[in-house]
């Protein structure tokens, strides 16, 4: 069932748009990520222009993750004072971000800095969360007392000044580090149409040394607001997000989540680490080939544009 993006100015099958929001909605639920990461690159393999990938991209990861939220909430995994803190920053982040956004388009370099971005991020953080996880395993395998592995040994970190206590994740630490990752993942968001999740998820683990059981909810807590906050932005700056498009990856992803959800409570934290890893790195390697393969149609932007 063919549909027209009025917005992307393609047609698309209406099917393979549900689809993809299930498969995102799922890993939304599944690995605590907004699943723009995904939705993004898969809207350019489609023939999605860019720049309106990355606002509508942004528009599925808020129904995405208001649904994993939700299913967080009845677990109480969610830090929520921590969740306001990398808020703060994520909008901040934001507003910066659409800023670069809007000065690229205006330069024509939007879609090469767009996929780049992509090929890099994944490709270094994918690598890091895989050897991470590895390492989890090979020491949960050892026999004998396992060594405990502290989550608080980032002494910089508790050094630095304007302290807050975090009761839900047991944590006593300055709201700085967690404000710059917020701004960090605001920023990602309106460049590249991510949640950001992909670099909140390790930096909570790592950086701020939260509680796994609690980092999902908390994640997609601040990715809810600070998405719907860049789809927003993008809509009244470029007019980019496709609402028809949008509609049907939410309703896609919805479904997805809470399914993501039911299984996530079944799998371990390591196992899900490296599956998330390995989902990234390949979602890379596809990208950086597009980039080096010599495309087909060199000029296909002006096919059917002569004579």
């Amino acid at each position: 069932m063919q549909i027209y993006l009025p917005i992307a100015e393609v047609s698309v099958n209406a099917f393979l748009l549900l689809g993809l929001g299930g498969i995102v909605g799922l890993l939304s639920g599944l690995f605590g990520v907004g699943g723009g990461f995904l939705i993004t690159p898969l809207l350019f393999f489609i023939g999605i222009p860019p720049s309106v990938a990355v606002a509508t991209g942004a528009n599925q990861v808020v129904a995405s993750s208001v649904s994993g939220v939700l299913a967080q909430f009845k677990r109480k995994a969610v830090d929520v004072p921590m969740g306001i803190v990398l808020q703060l920053g994520g909008l901040a982040g934001s507003a910066l971000g659409i800023w670069v956004f809007n000065r690229l388009t205006k330069l024509g370099q939007i879609d090469l800095v767009v996929q780049l971005a992509y090929v890099l991020f994944l490709g270094s953080i994918g690598l890091l969360m895989l050897q991470e996880a590895v390492r989890a395993i090979r020491r949960a395998r050892k026999p004998g007392a396992r060594p405990h592995v502290k989550r608080h040994q980032h002494l910089w970190v508790h050094k630095l000044p304007l302290k807050m206590k975090f009761r839900t994740s047991g944590l006593y630490i300055s709201v700085i580090p967690p404000v710059l990752v917020g701004m960090a993942v605001g920023v990602l968001a309106a460049i590249m149409g991510v949640g950001g999740g992909f670099i909140m998820v390790p930096a909570m683990i790592y950086l701020l040394g939260m509680p796994t059981k609690v980092v999902i909810g908390t994640s997609l807590f601040q990715i809810l607001f600070v998405s719907a906050f860049t789809t927003l932005m993008h809509a009244i700056t470029n007019q980019s997000v496709d609402v028809m498009l949008a509609l049907l990856l939410i309703i896609g992803g919805v479904i997805g989540a809470q399914i993501g959800s039911q299984l996530g409570g079944r799998l371990k934290a390591e196992q899900l680490r490296i599956l998330l890893a390995l989902l990234v790195i390949a979602v890379a390697a596809k990208l950086g080939l597009d980039l080096l393969i010599r495309p087909a149609e060199l000029f296909s932007l002006f096919a059917g544009g002569r004579g």
